[in-house]
């Protein structure tokens, strides 16, 4: 399954923004990959912090493949040293086992997330052991498909701002501005920031000062 966005979506970001309609023309369609399912979403998130993405999806397979399925029961049955013989971190491990038990036991509603706003879901699961504000906006974006999500914290997407309009650099006060422009489709314009700040435009350059250290 990709983020599904079209037509409407395109027309809107191509008529508020001309670079940004010179990106889209360029790179045409982006498929980016979701995981419709929040749990596994979480526990696949927590994984992936601060290792590679090759690293990540090793880490993954092996976990479906020890556990079958990827849900509260099988992790709380598999326990710490289990996940952790998986190749992830202990404290990695821990978290998992921490969301798995309060899934379990209702302490945290997956349905409930569903329905909230973004603001609301973005606090709620960054109040897991964890999941930080950008993981929470990851999982908005990549498993719920939230049409307007654009992350500050997030390094790419910076980058990605600074290549197709020439800043040395990108403050929260300029990040708004482009915010509120691409809103309410800021999701589809991430896909084409990332895929800037990727190399997906070969002539495109960051504009960020060098460091002169």
């Amino acid at each position: 399954m990709y983020f599904e966005y079209g037509e409407k979506e395109l027309s809107y970001l191509r008529q508020k923004d001309e670079r940004l309609c010179k990106v889209i023309d360029r790179i045409g369609h982006i498929d980016r990959a979701v995981d419709p399912d929040l749990f596994s979403s979480v526990v696949h998130h927590i994984i992936g912090q601060q290792i590679s993405t090759k690293a990540q999806a090793t880490i993954w397979q092996r976990m479906q493949d020890a556990l079958g399925t990827v849900n509260a029961e099988t992790i709380l049955s598999a326990g710490a040293s289990k996940l952790q013989s998986l190749g992830m971190t202990f404290r990695k491990a821990e978290y998992i086992l921490d969301f798995a038990k309060k899934v379990d036991t209702g302490e945290f509603d997956l349905d409930a997330i569903k329905q909230m706003n973004d603001e609301d879901a973005i606090r709620a699961l960054s109040s897991l052991k964890g999941i930080g504000v950008w993981t929470a906006e990851m999982i908005l974006l990549f498993c719920l498909e939230r049409p307007d999500i654009f992350s500050y914290d997030d390094l790419a997407i910076q980058r990605g701002l600074r290549m197709v309009y020439h800043h040395r650099k990108t403050d929260r006060k300029l990040f708004l501005k482009y915010r509120r422009r691409f809103s309410p489709y800021c999701s589809v314009a991430s896909l084409y920031l990332w895929a800037v700040s990727g190399g997906a435009i070969p002539e495109m350059k960051d504009y960020k000062p060098k460091d002169k250290r």
